[in-house]
């Protein structure tokens, strides 16, 4: 029969995944091409350091074209680089980057794994890179995935034998992976699964390109004879996209980091270089492996029946295969192969729900809920086809319910069943696993080792649907959510969250202390159930004091939240420490704080994590009140500023005018801002001026790609992807005298002691003599990089750009961070020091 499929429809499900919580609702176009993947049995990994590092085009290739079930393994949640779409760093950052990638996955139709290895961001070698991170564990986590997952094919996206080359942190995951390969098999070696099955997968590759020959002319000069081309082209009928706008729609979904991709159409060729394992004499990558049903034991029958379901499928009437595939489903039941028995198990029940126009949802009430607190729980079933089917009974084994319903579902007409629950106290939070628990610098923390490599905590409030078909009895199984009616977005989904009763959170996540004068620390405190009652204390460094030693609150409403303060008194000398919430409820002890994520591109997240701040007693000086800042990519420079003794004016791109510019002491410019400020080239003149008008003009880091300006400062200066990447790198004072480093506060070697993550990134390393640099710096076994702060006078004013890395410094109460800006915002304010000379 002629396969037709409205292009339109599957346009609309992919637009949907912008409401990334919405559940899936399959056509009967993508309910074909689910079929033909269930008659797929091969799997490929591809394997690879950061969200974004994945090539999409080949994933959605194995995914869509193939039929493989494939995933991606990163390495690390990403959780080191920046953001451009809001102020989350570090581990909020990694949650984002984290939902980003299971959405971009639900498209490309691939699967999500992780390590537990945190990105801390830049590395230049993998030996500084394996040494920060715990290569044991991460290369055991490695291992691990290879063993559950069992595939037969694993790509890797970097080349394993370049270190120093690239990120330290790509040459890694490909040396992780090598290593790997060969220990999967090795029944000697263990993990911390407690099914820990060896696995022998059949070949490694390296995803290579010209881009790794330096070149394309060297590369179509180079030897292919180890290389296998794959044409990833392809247009899919059924889906109306071809597989380039598949892997664009994917990518797109990093929009943290500003990945927004158009879709190509047209051939497109992937290189794939053998490594290991056996090589593909035909050249395909699935050469010699058979992904057939006939692999498993009992598969022909299977394989049979799903071949009839494949070509006698009626699009116009996809309930027509239900009795084939029910067959199909009782054969797989009776596998000995447990692997492919539970995929392919779950792969056929989502085949037949669909074919059957079967709609089950379990929601809550509430978005968030705790243990021993009641619920209700609302059951909606519909089945949209002409088969006969039966609920049988819906069961939610962790709240213990259990109801007999025997039901026939008549077509198109719906049912609901209420449950009023309560929820156990052993029912575990739902927050994300890796971040209950503080970590180090190069790894998080997985209390309970069946989480590992998961990309979110697994929910355990699973609602079980029985419903009978052709006699035969079907579970099908769905997370409980919760939805309502947005009057803008219409109906959204979010997902059913169980909370700790009670949460602090400070007000600012650190606090600087410029005099020997106490403060009022604040914190919010905010209730997940009704009628909590405790109280508040402190837990604090010693020679600083806190008063009162605790504070009683009661909070009678779930979502009420209050502010309380202490008075915090720090020593006279220079001090840093960390402050922490201790929350007492009838004798229950909370030390955490729960942080809200809201993106329309990512479900909704709610993050529990340790609560804590800094406390830093710094002497400092400062000239100048009035600071205006232009946001770039966002950061939180603003807030910082404000903590020690600063007005600071955030400016909208409308703001920026001549008139308005002349009210402030200095101007500063956020990162990446003329990256992002699609009116930067029209407002820098008004920049420029200021600064020839007297004022100083501070622009940090921006990069080469995408600029939104010819030149990012009035004299010649070139960017480049220098960057100095050891925290603890020796920072060299080039010129001791300078005003910038002696007024008002004096600069050290010493000011640079404690910075987090790096020095600085995207320094230039070209620039008119007009500019004066400040400061050399290096990792070790590289080369010199002097740019990292440079100052040219401009008129009557100063010039400054530096890519030293204050967005994260100042937010770490870093002491001499904040001293160096300081300096830098009082330039040219000493009546008694002579003019800085070009």
């Amino acid at each position: 029969m002629k396969k037709r499929y409205s292009v339109l429809l599957i346009l609309i499900f992919f637009f949907n995944f912008s409401i990334a919580q919405a559940p899936k609702k399959p056509t009967s176009g993508e309910i074909y091409e689910s079929i033909e993947k269930l008659n797929f049995l091969g799997s490929v990994l591809y394997l690879a350091a950061h969200p974004d590092d994945e090539n999409t085009r080949l994933i959605s290739y194995f995914a869509n074209d193939v039929k493989a079930r494939t995933a991606y393994l990163s390495i690390t949640r990403g959780d080191g680089g920046q953001n451009l779409i809001g102020s989350e760093l570090r581990e909020l950052l990694g949650v984002i980057r984290t939902q980003e990638l299971l959405v971009a996955r639900k498209i490309d139709g691939g699967e999500q794994f992780f390590t537990r290895a945190n990105d801390f961001g830049y590395s230049n070698h993998p030996d500084e890179t394996l040494e920060i991170w715990n290569k044991d564990e991460v290369l055991q986590d490695v291992v691990a995935v290879i063993r559950k997952f069992k595939p037969d094919v694993i790509v890797n996206r970097f080349n394993a034998n370049t270190p120093g080359s690239t990120h330290g942190h790509h040459t890694s995951s490909a040396m992780l992976s090598v290593e790997a390969f060969d220990l999967a098999d090795d029944n000697t070696y263990k993990t911390y699964l407690k099914n820990d099955e060896v696995w022998k997968p059949k070949r490694l590759f390296f995803n290579t390109s010209w881009w790794f020959y330096g070149s394309e002319e060297n590369f179509n000069k180079a030897d292919k004879s180890n290389l296998l081309s794959v044409e990833v082209g392809g247009y899919y009928q059924n889906l109306g996209l071809s597989n380039g706008e598949i892997a664009a729609l994917s990518r797109s979904q990093h929009q943290s980091q500003g990945f927004g991709s158009t879709g190509s159409r047209g051939n497109q060729t992937e290189y794939l270089e053998f490594l290991k394992g056996d090589f593909p004499t035909n050249k395909t990558v699935f050469d010699g492996i058979d992904t057939t049903w006939n692999r498993v034991d009992g598969g022909a029958k299977i394989d049979e029946i799903l071949q009839k379901v494949a070509d006698e499928y009626n699009f116009n009437n996809p309930s027509a295969s239900i009795s084939d595939l029910v067959q199909a489903y009782v054969l797989i039941q009776n596998l000995k192969d447990n692997h492919w028995k539970t995929i392919k198990s779950k792969e056929i029940v989502d085949i037949i729900a669909a074919c059957s126009g079967l709609y089950v949802e379990a929601v809550s009430n509430e978005s968030s809920t705790t243990t021993n607190s009641k619920n209700k729980i609302s059951i909606d079933v519909i089945n949209r086809s002409n088969k006969k089917v039966i609920l049988k009974s819906v069961d939610i084994k962790t709240l213990n319910i259990s109801k007999l319903e025997n039901i026939e579902l008549k077509n198109n007409e719906p049912l609901s069943i209420n449950f009023d629950v309560e929820i156990p106290a052993e029912i575990k939070n739902t927050a994300p696993y890796w971040l209950t628990k503080k970590g180090s610098l190069g790894m998080y923390k997985a209390e309970n080792t069946n989480f590992i490599s998961l990309p979110e905590t697994p929910r355990e409030i699973v609602a079980t649907f029985f419903v009978e078909i052709d006699g035969v009895i079907i579970p099908i199984n769905k997370e409980i959510i919760f939805k309502y009616n947005d009057p803008v977005k219409g109906e959204v989904y979010k997902p059913f969250e169980i909370l700790p009763e009670i949460s602090a959170t400070f007000t600012e996540k650190v606090f600087v202390f410029s005099t020997e004068n106490s403060q009022k620390i604040s914190l919010k405190v905010k209730s997940v159930k009704d009628n909590v009652v405790g109280k508040l204390t402190l837990c604090y460094p010693e020679n600083w004091k806190v008063l009162p030693e605790s504070i009683p609150f009661k909070l009678t409403q779930k979502g009420e939240e209050q502010t309380f303060s202490f008075e915090v008194f720090p020593p006279k000398s220079q001090s840093e420490g960390v402050i922490s919430p201790i929350i007492d409820i009838y004798g229950k002890l909370f030390r955490n704080e729960l942080v809200e994520i809201d993106y329309n591109h990512i479900p909704f997240q709610s993050v529990v994590m340790p609560s804590e701040a800094k406390v830093v007693r710094l002497n400092i000086e400062k000239k100048g009140q009035l600071i205006g800042y232009i946001q770039g990519a966002g950061d939180e420079i603003p807030t910082s500023l404000r903590q020690i003794g600063y007005t600071v004016v955030e400016l909208n791109e409308d703001e920026i005018t001549p008139e308005k510019l002349t009210n402030f002491d200095a101007i500063v410019l956020g990162i990446r801002a003329y990256n992002t400020n699609d009116k930067a080239k029209f407002y820098q003149k008004y920049l420029h001026n200021y600064v020839k008008n007297g004022g100083n003009l501070i622009v940090q880091y921006n990069t080469n790609f995408r600029l939104k300006v010819d030149e990012v400062a009035p004299y010649p200066l070139k960017l480049s992807r220098d960057r100095v990447t050891e925290e603890d790198a020796e920072v060299r004072i080039l010129n001791p005298e300078h005003e910038l480093l002696n007024f008002p506060n004096k600069i050290t070697q010493a000011d640079f002691d404690g910075w987090v993550q790096e020095r600085g990134l995207y320094f230039p390393n070209e620039w008119d003599n007009h500019f004066e640099a400040l400061f050399s710096m290096n990792d070790k076994n590289e080369s010199a990089s002097d740019g990292s702060l440079l100052i040219a006078k401009f008129g009557k004013g100063n010039f400054m750009y530096t890519g030293l890395s204050f967005f994260r410094e100042l937010p770490a109460g870093v002491s001499g961070a904040y001293k160096l800006f300081a300096n830098m915002l009082s330039v040219g304010k000493n009546p008694s020091e002579k003019i800085i000379k070009n």
